[in-house]
């Protein structure tokens, strides 16, 4: 049991550092005007209005892949419940999607992520498990 919480912490932290990563990769690309942060609300709400769709595809696949990501580490550091920590990975990721979406100004669209944190952490919970990926 021990070992399961330790995974779904490794999980959580191994996603969000590729969340962060590939968060501020789009932010090379796509930079921030002088003088706006992620703390700054007002600024990156004119900042996020401005960006291309394939900036905000990054965010997407950066949220999505946290989920993924942790999930996988979480499943490979388990030793008997690849699925449940990846899972678990899964949904903590969900529900910071969720908080995240309803706080920062993203586009409607964008909320069809939501359900994609599942689905990528029970594909990595199946490719660690040696299955396929497509739904049993």
């Amino acid at each position: 049991m021990l070992r399961n919480i330790c995974a779904v912490l490794v999980g959580l932290i191994a996603g969000m550092a590729f969340n962060m990563a590939i968060v501020m990769l789009d932010t090379v690309l796509y930079p921030m005007p002088e003088g706006v942060d992620f703390n700054n609300a007002e600024g990156m709400e004119s900042y996020i209005a401005t960006l291309p769709l394939m900036a905000l595809l990054i965010v997407m696949i950066a949220h999505v892949g946290q989920a993924f990501v942790g999930g996988l580490v979480a499943a490979c550091i388990s030793n008997s419940s690849p699925m449940l920590v990846a899972m678990i990975v899964g949904s903590i990721s969900l529900l910071g999607g969720i908080w995240n979406m309803m706080n920062m100004p993203m586009p409607a669209w964008m909320w069809v992520e939501a359900p994609l944190y599942l689905i990528a952490a029970y594909a990595a919970a199946k490719i660690k498990l040696g299955r396929s990926v497509v739904m049993d």
